[in-house]
C-alpha cells in the first residue's frame, strides 16, 4: 500500500511540474543567438545576443534588402571583372554578361553568389566602397549598433562583423517588404538568362521544417555556420539568428518548436470606441483606439499583464484627431506596449449622474 501510495505521489508530481519543464528554454549550439517575435519585436530567446561576431554571407539579407528599395529590380547589371573573379560561391557570371539585378537577388539569396553581391554592390551603388558605405547608412537606421559592414558578401574582414540581435532586427525589417519575403521564401528560381533553376540552399525551407518561410545560410573557416531563418504559425511570426552554430539547423527547429508551444500572439487590446471618467471626476467621455494591439504572451503572463490609463482632462470634444491620453501595457514592472486615445465625443460630454439617468430613462421606457 505505502509503495502504491509512493508511485501514485511521483505521479502527480511530475504530472503538475510538466508545465514548468515544457516552458524551459532550448540547449543551442550556436555562440550567439536570438529568437525574435516578428510583429512586435520582442526578444523570446537570446544568448550572448549583443556579441559582435563574423557573420559571413547573413550580411547578403542587407544587399538583398537595399537592392529591393532601390526601385531598380527591372534593369539591367552588366557583370564586371571584379565580380566575376570574386572568390567563393557563386551563380558563375561571365564578364560583360547583362543580367536583370532581380535574377542577381535571386542568385545572391538563394545560391549565396559572391558574384552576384559585388554586381549588385557595383550597380546600385557605384562601387563596392559606395555600397558598403549606403549598407553603414542603413544599419544605424535600423539601430543596428554593434554592427559595421565592409562589403556585399561577407567574406571575412576585421572591419565587417555584426550580431545575433542586430541581424535579427535587420531581418525582422526586411520581412515587411513582400518582394524580399518572396525572395527568401522561393524554393526555387530561373533566371531569364539561365537554362536550369537556381534551388535554395536553405534546408530549412526546402525539406527540414514545414513551417519555415525563408532565410539565409552563411559560413567561413573564421566565422563558422551562420544562420538566419524564418517561420511563422497561427499568425505569429519568428525570426531566429545563430552565430559559430556547429549544429544550427536543429537549433532553430528547437527554438521554433520551443516558441510555437509557449507562445501565443494575444490581443491585448482591441481596436473601438471606450468610455472613460475623466480624473475619477463625474464626467465621462469616449475614447477611440485606433488599432488592435496583439503581443506574444505565455499562458502565465496573460495572468500578470497590467494596463493603466492617462487622460487629458482639458480635452476638446470635437476634435476626433486629437489625442486625449493613451494606455500603457506592463509585464513584470516592465512597459511593453502603448497606444494612443482620441477623442470621439460627437456631442458634449455629460455628467455621470446625467448618464445615470438616462440610462435608468432607457430601460424603463421613460423619455
Amino acid at each position: 500500500m505505502k509503495q502504491a501510495l509512493l508511485v501514485f505521489s511521483c505521479l502527480i508530481f511530475f504530472v503538475f511540474s510538466f508545465p514548468i519543464l515544457a516552458f524551459a528554454k532550448p540547449g543551442v549550439s550556436a555562440q550567439n543567438a536570438v529568437l525574435i517575435e516578428q510583429s512586435t519585436g520582442r526578444v523570446l530567446f537570446e544568448k550572448a545576443a549583443h556579441e559582435p561576431h563574423l557573420i559571413a554571407s547573413i550580411t547578403k539579407i542587407m544587399t538583398a534588402i537595399i537592392a529591393i528599395e532601390s526601385g531598380k529590380m527591372d534593369e539591367m547589371v552588366t557583370a564586371s571583372h571584379r565580380s566575376v573573379y570574386t572568390e567563393g560561391s557563386s551563380i558563375y557570371l561571365k564578364e560583360g554578361e547583362k543580367i536583370k539585378l532581380r535574377d542577381l537577388v535571386y542568385g545572391l539569396m538563394l545560391r549565396s553568389g559572391n558574384d552576384a553581391a559585388v554586381a549588385i554592390a557595383e550597380h546600385v551603388g557605384g562601387s563596392l566602397e559606395g555600397f558598403a558605405f549606403m549598407m553603414n547608412e542603413k544599419a544605424s537606421w535600423l539601430g543596428m549598433t554593434n554592427s559595421h559592414f565592409d562589403n556585399p558578401h561577407g567574406l571575412d574582414s576585421d572591419a565587417h562583423y555584426s550580431t545575433a540581435y542586430d541581424m535579427g532586427l535587420l531581418t525582422r525589417y526586411a520581412m515587411e517588404n513582400d518582394l524580399f519575403k518572396q525572395i527568401t521564401g522561393s524554393t526555387s528560381y530561373k533566371a531569364e538568362t539561365r537554362e536550369y533553376a537556381w534551388g535554395n540552399k536553405n534546408k530549412l525551407l526546402t525539406s527540414f521544417y514545414e513551417l519555415s518561410t525563408g532565410g539565409k545560410t552563411g559560413y567561413t573557416r573564421a566565422a563558422g555556420r551562420t544562420l538566419v531563418s524564418t517561420a511563422e504559425k497561427d499568425g505569429m511570426g519568428l525570426v531566429a539568428v545563430t552565430l559559430n552554430a556547429p549544429d544550427d539547423w536543429n537549433d532553430h527547429m528547437r527554438l521554433f518548436d520551443w516558441a510555437f508551444k509557449n507562445y501565443e500572439l494575444k490581443t491585448i487590446q482591441e481596436e473601438g470606441i471606450e468610455t472613460y471618467i475623466i480624473n475619477d471626476s463625474s464626467i465621462i467621455t469616449n475614447g477611440l483606439i485606433k488599432e488592435s494591439i496583439l503581443f506574444p504572451l505565455s499562458e502565465d503572463e496573460q495572468d500578470k499583464l497590467k494596463k493603466s490609463t492617462y487622460l487629458d482632462a482639458s480635452i476638446e470634444k470635437s476634435d476626433t484627431s486629437k489625442k486625449i491620453g493613451k494606455k500603457i501595457f506592463k509585464l513584470n514592472g516592465e512597459s511593453i506596449a502603448e497606444t494612443s486615445i482620441y477623442s470621439d465625443n460627437p456631442k458634449e460630454s455629460i455628467s455621470l449622474l446625467d448618464n445615470l439617468i438616462n440610462t435608468f430613462n432607457k430601460m424603463t421606457g421613460v423619455f
